[in-house]
């Protein structure tokens, strides 16, 4: 079974930086696909970003360039390095599985394992 535990978030000014860490366990395939999720109040869930074992990357447009996301191979921890952040990337963001590989399109339906979430908040 897997289980995926987000920790990081927190309360930062517009500008500031945040690394998110999901720390995965249960997985036991070498192949996978994984990705970083966000939800504000009153909006839909939305991708941010993915990446497959081969390193292959994925980002929303709204994040490009500010946001990298990475993984340790060995402990399958999956981050998500935000620069540069402002106020509408404040969400709570989740980390994701998608159980087949390679990565598909980045979006909620694609993947079928959730950790809780951890809140960040970006103020001006």
């Amino acid at each position: 079974q897997v289980q995926l535990r987000e920790s990081g978030g927190g309360s930062v000014q517009a500008g500031g930086s945040l690394r998110l860490t999901c720390a995965a366990s249960g997985y036991g395939y070498s192949n996978y696909c994984m990705g970083w999720f966000r939800q504000a109040p009153g909006k839909e869930r939305e991708g941010v970003a993915q990446i497959d074992s081969d390193g292959i990357r994925g980002y929303a447009a709204s994040v490009k360039g500010r946001f990298t996301i990475s993984v340790d191979n060995a402990k399958k921890n999956l981050f998500l390095q935000m620069n540069s952040l402002k106020v509408e990337d404040t969400a709570m963001y989740y980390c994701a599985v998608r159980r087949t590989w390679p990565c598909y399109t980045l979006t909620p339906t694609s993947f079928q394992d959730w950790g809780q979430g951890t809140q960040v908040t970006v103020s001006s």
